[in-house]
């Protein structure tokens, strides 16, 4: 990932190349690009900026003995903590940017080679997480004040997706923190004091932003904290759940749901048996209202995922879950209904007799509503719960429940519906259920006959019925007309 980052950002200037250097944080500098022509001088080098301040030059790493690496890096992270405007002002500060990106480059560096060394000691901890909050949490606020339509890639704009400009730097700072966490040398005990709750808490809000690089090195580092600092794990989850909380029942908006969802997958799968009760509710009172919302689509994936893997470690939640999907199940949205089915069927590979048994009746009803509906892509998917061999195989053992809801809807397919793979689709079930229980088919053929010679006759009676209805009235007419 590093060399990635390496291979896509600009080459640094060769005038910057033989060394880094440090601004006074006390004010920004507005100074121009640095002159080609004018970058010989090394050592104690001055060049004065237009408010007053010095650029002082700091030796690379790797070039000052091993004694004073950790007091350099310390320096180098207090430089990194100074932060730009890349919103209102991206044009001002150019040398200064540059050579920022280029010590954070460094840091990271410096981070990956150190290897199994010793620990890394607490003040170079805490600086770190100084440098890091400094440049995340400030400048998310910046930019989420100052939002525009600068640093947008061409197919972003179309989408309205708005790109954080200060990318450059904050890439490189989120690959700190990232491998920062990850680090071997990183003591954990030490860590905990700065990579804190409310640490975490800030990290979290960021989820929110519109920039999905942000949220791809956002998830993968949550998800490394969680791994790593066990005693946040039950802040994280709590934490997590509020977030979702809100997004369910007061906005309906945030950009992360997805990534929060894919991190919770893998929190789950490594959930001990049996399930806590918490986790349960979090099931219950999370994970199956999310799919009533609107903007279902940008997260269902990573959202039947953390559904399927709740059942597959307790399959009596399969009933839960099926009348969860049941409850929200779309009426007008026929995208919608295609992703509730898929899910259904993920849902009903995992589903035992037992469970299955309790929730047929209404879960059949269903079925042949989808069964019936006009469009054809809703009407297939659901003709396509019979190739499931596991579905097959629990509606063939509870056929005498199921067959009499689900026959009526086959039927009509069969002889009234629009489009000919339904039709054919129709014809193959029907075959099938018939060789699998002619009897109960045959009965099930005869009162579904018998039901539409009734509900025939009750169309002529009920015609019949309002002819009448207007002949009186029309008579009644008549007669006031006269008098």
């Amino acid at each position: 990932m590093f060399k990635q980052i390496l291979g896509k950002l600009p080459k640094k200037p060769s005038s910057s190349s033989s060394s880094a250097k440090f601004w006074d944080n006390g004010g920004e500098s507005h100074q121009s690009p640095p002159d080609n022509n004018n970058n010989n001088n090394q050592g104690d080098e001055r060049s004065s900026a237009s408010n007053g301040d010095c650029v002082e030059v700091l030796p690379r790493l790797r070039d000052v003995p091993i004694s004073e690496k950790q007091e350099l890096f310390l320096k180098k992270l207090r430089l990194c903590s100074a932060v730009f405007d890349f919103v209102s002002e991206p044009q001002l500060n150019l040398k200064e940017k540059e050579i920022k990106r280029q010590t954070l480059l460094e840091a990271v560096d410096y981070v990956i080679s150190s290897g199994n060394n010793a620990k890394f000691p607490e003040p170079v901890i805490q600086e770190a997480t100084n440098m890091v909050s400094a440049n995340l949490f400030s400048n998310n606020q910046q930019w989420k004040n100052n939002k525009t339509p600068e640093g947008l890639d061409s197919e972003d704009a179309e989408e309205g997706v708005s790109l954080n400009p200060s990318w450059p730097h904050l890439q490189i700072v989120y690959e700190f923190l990232l491998r920062l966490v990850a680090s071997p040398n990183t003591d954990a005990k030490i860590s905990k004091k700065y990579i804190d709750t409310t640490f975490v808490l800030k990290l979290l809000d960021l989820f929110d932003s519109e920039d999905h690089r942000e949220r791809e090195y956002l998830k993968t580092i949550l998800h490394r904290i969680y791994g790593r600092f066990m005693v946040h794990r039950p802040f994280i989850r709590k934490t997590i759940n509020n977030i979702l909380y809100d997004f369910i029942l007061e906005t309906g908006k945030h950009s992360g749901v997805a990534e929060f969802l894919e991190v919770l997958g893998s929190i789950i799968n490594g959930f001990a048996l049996p399930l806590k009760e918490e986790h349960k509710l979090f099931l219950t009172r999370v994970l199956v209202p999310l799919h009533k919302l609107k903007c279902l689509a940008s997260y269902h994936q990573q959202l039947s995922y953390c559904v399927i893997q709740f059942v597959e470690k307790d399959c009596k939640l399969a009933d839960t879950v099926i009348r969860g999907l049941l409850k929200y199940w779309p009426v007008t949205n026929s995208s919608k209904e295609l992703m509730f089915l898929n899910e259904l069927e993920e849902v009903l590979e995992a589903t035992q007799g037992t469970e299955f048994e309790r929730c047929m009746v209404p879960l059949s009803r269903q079925i042949a509503q989808c069964l019936s509906s006009s469009h054809f892509q809703v009407a297939e998917r659901a003709l396509y719960l019979w190739n499931n061999d596991h579905f097959s195989s629990l509606v063939r053992q509870n056929s005498r429940i199921v067959l009499p809801i689900v026959f009526p809807a086959l039927e009509k397919n069969g002889s009234s519906h629009w489009n000919q793979a339904v039709k054919n689709l129709t014809e193959n079930v029907l075959k099938v259920m018939s060789d699998t229980n002619p009897e109960l088919f045959e009965e099930c053929l005869r009162k579904f006959q018998e039901d539409q010679l009734s509900a025939e006759d009750n169309k002529k009676k009920n015609g019949e019925t309002w002819r009448q209805l207007e002949e009186i009235v029309a008579s009644k007419g008549h007669t006031s007309m006269e008098k």
